[in-house]
Parts: C-alpha cells; structure tokens; sequence
C-alpha cells in the first residue's frame, strides 16, 4: 500500500463523498450528538423511576402506618371482649387465628409484635399491607388492600411514559441540533487543524465567544501563530546561513583552483564542491520554503527529458518510456526532481535502479533496503536520511524534489516495493502539451 509524504495531499481518513461521509458521522453512535441524546434519554429515565419510588414509598408507609393503627384498634377491641370490626370501605379486614396467611405467622412466631408483612404473592388480585401480633396468646391480624394504590402507581407509570415520549419527542431532536452546533465548531477547529498539519500555517479557526469551544479556537490558533513564527524564524535562519556562506565559498573555490595539482589539492577541491553544493541546497530550500518559487511551464516531452537527466548524472540507470508522452510543466523543475531522486535511488539504494514513464507518472525504483517507515510515515526531513543501511547525506535531495513537485502541482509518493527496494512516484497534472 503507497503513503503519500505530499502534504497537500487530502487527508485519507476523510470519506471521498462529502454525502456519504456525513451520513456515517451522523449515524456513528460514537459521536457526541447521540452521546447527549443518550444522557437526556438516561435523565428522563431517572426521573421516571425516582417519580415511581418516591410515589411507591410514600405509598406503603401510608399503608403501614394505616395497618398499624388498625391492628392497635382490634387489639382494644379484643381485649375489652369485643370482635373486632372490618371496615371494607376503608380496605381494612381482620383475620384471627388460622385465617392470618402461614408467611405472617411465621414471621411473628411466638414475638407479641406487631410484626408487618407486603403481600405481592397474588398480584392479579392486589397486593395488601399486612399487620399482626399475639394477643392474650391468639393470633390478630388485619390487612390493607392496596389494589387501589397499586392501580394509581400503574396509571402514574402509564402517564409518565407518554409524557417522556412526547418530552423525548421534542427534547431529543433539540438536544441533536444543539450537539450538532458544537460538532461543526468543533470539526472546524479539527479541519484547521489538519490544514496546519498539511502546511498552511496561515489556517485560522476564526473562532468567536466566550465558552469552552472558543477557549479551543484560541488555542489552536495561538499555536498556530506560535508554529509559523518559529518556522519562519528556522526558515530566516537557514536563508542567512546560506547567504553568510556563500561569499566565504566564492573564496574558496577560488582558491582551492589555484592550488598546484596533487592528491591533497583534489581532496580539498572535492570537499569545497561538496560544501558548495550544500550551501546551494540551503538557499534552494530556504527560497521553496518562503514560498518565493513559481512555474514556468510549457510543454515538455517527458521521454526525452528523463533520458537527458539519466545522462547528466553518469550514473547507469535503466530507462523505460512507454509512447510518446507529453505533458505542460516546468522543465527545469521536472529535471531537478527526476535527478534527485535518481541520485537518491543509487546512493541509498541499490543496483539496478530503473526509470520507468508512462503517461504523465515517473517512477524511479532501487533494489536496496528500501526507505525507512520513518520515512514513509512523516515525509523526507532535511539532514535525516533515515537507516544507516541507506547510506549517507545530508537528507536534503528528497527534500528539495519534494518541494519542487509542490511547485509544479505534481504528486511525489514514496513507498516500499515487496519484497525489498523503494519506489518513488512522480505523478505530474495531466495536461496535453
């Protein structure tokens, strides 16, 4: 699988179909819209259900407190010689001896009480709130029928679940378009976010107000002002150095050719050549990165310009031109990328390099360890050539055909072939010449 190092290359997380790409956010239960949708979900569920236990509670005390004053009253009337009294209006009936249910007399035992008990064994016929003691050694018990309590809660439940559907109804598609208003702040920050990352250190989030999404528009553009001015300060920088550079390299070449002929004269001339060549570099880069280069295309047969930029190198390259195709760029630009990475190719790869064109895409590919994932992950970076085993440099001449294919609006794709070697991909604008 090829990984682009262009940074201006679109971010390939991102769907190629805005529509379809946007019905997978909206529908990702991931996202924070359904997450708030789930919380005021859970919110009206709580409040349900703390509605049902409060009403419930306050239920069953009344019922127990009702129970117990009754049994207090049959528990006079018993002692005084009188049966006591059930009160079907109010739900009160008494029960003595072998009519209290096994589970009640099991409970009291042989305590005098009162002990209470909740029926819920027959809930087709109601439950009923229970309350008995020994008396003078005879069971006494009365129940309350709750039916009627019971059938109020379920209505309460009843009510309050239309109520939560029709509040979800409204409350929900609210909570979604709020949620949704943060989510575009919120994706427009990340979308600045990425344009830095691809290069624009000129993206702004433009943000406004005075929440807690504002205080991260201020901060990603903060650290974006704070990115660009150090860059540019490195890029001043390298610029400078060039510049100071260059004159004292004027002197030494100069010198280093007048210098009598022998084994030492050509080392020092080498070694000049070498720092010369570096310190163009520098001000190459500093020019592509203040943005200062531009174009001038015309049309160029690519056949021929590959195979005059094998043969300015010296360097034994196998060449493979596929018709005759012709494309609008600049030449002069196209011959420095084609270069740099054919030198790329034969000092950090290994033999045999070939060329490949077809159409308007340039493939050069080595035999060697192939680049490093390092590489591959982040793009060239200037004096970092990645593993040893690719040899040595200043890790500039990726760097440079990287910037200049920005320039002419080409596409430079590094990757790695199977089973070993590296390939870099030029892919140039598909224009007619």
């Amino acid at each position: 699988m090829r990984q682009t190092t262009d940074p201006a290359a679109p971010d390939t997380l991102s769907d190629p179909a805005p529509v379809r790409s946007a019905l997978r956010r909206f529908a990702d239960p991931r996202s924070l819209r359904w997450k708030v949708a789930a919380a005021a979900c859970a919110m009206a569920l709580g409040i349900g259900i703390l509605v049902h236990q409060t009403t419930q509670n306050r239920s069953l005390g009344i019922a127990r407190a009702g129970a117990v004053e009754d049994l207090g009253k049959a528990e006079t009337a018993f002692r005084a010689g009188q049966p006591p009294q059930s009160h079907p209006a109010t739900g009160a009936y008494y029960r003595m001896g072998d009519e209290v249910p096994d589970e009640l007399r099991d409970r009291i035992g042989s305590g005098a009480g009162p002990v209470i008990w909740y029926d819920t064994r027959h809930p087709l016929r109601g439950y009923a709130m229970w309350a008995g003691s020994r008396v003078n050694g005879t069971l006494l018990a009365v129940s309350v029928d709750m039916g009627a309590e019971q059938r109020s809660l379920e209505a309460l439940d009843r009510h309050m679940r239309y109520a939560a559907l029709a509040m979800l109804a409204v409350v929900v598609p609210l909570t979604l378009l709020a949620a949704e208003l943060l989510l575009r702040r919120l994706r427009r920050i990340a979308g600045t976010a990425r344009r830095i990352k691809r290069g624009d250190l000129d993206a702004r989030t433009a943000g406004r107000g005075h929440d807690e999404i504002s205080e991260i528009s201020s901060a990603v553009d903060l650290m974006a002002d704070a990115l660009r001015e150090r860059l540019r300060g490195e890029q001043r920088f390298t610029a400078d150095v060039a510049h100071e550079l260059r004159t004292p390299l004027t002197g030494l070449v100069t010198s280093a050719s007048l210098l009598p002929e022998s084994e030492p004269t050509d080392l020092v001339r080498d070694r000049v050549q070498v720092l010369r060549a570096l310190v163009d570099d520098l001000l190459e880069i500093s020019r592509l990165d203040a943005g200062a280069e531009r174009a001038d295309a015309q049309p160029v047969p690519l056949g021929e310009l590959v195979t005059d930029s094998l043969r300015r190198t010296g360097l034994e390259t196998r060449v493979s031109v596929t018709g005759d195709p012709v494309t609008a760029t600049d030449p002069r630009r196209l011959d420095r990328i084609v270069t740099n990475l054919i030198l790329n190719a034969h000092r950090h790869g290994g033999p045999p390099v070939e060329v490949t064109v077809d159409g308007t895409t340039i493939v050069v590919r080595d035999q060697g360890p192939g680049f490093p994932p390092e590489l591959i992950a982040h793009g060239p970076q200037r004096f970092r050539t990645g593993a040893a085993e690719r040899g040595h440099g200043h890790g500039l001449g990726l760097t440079i055909a990287l910037g200049q294919a920005r320039v002419i609006g080409a596409r430079l794709t590094l990757a790695n072939a199977d089973p070993h070697g590296a390939v870099a991909t030029l892919e140039l604008p598909d224009q007619d010449g």
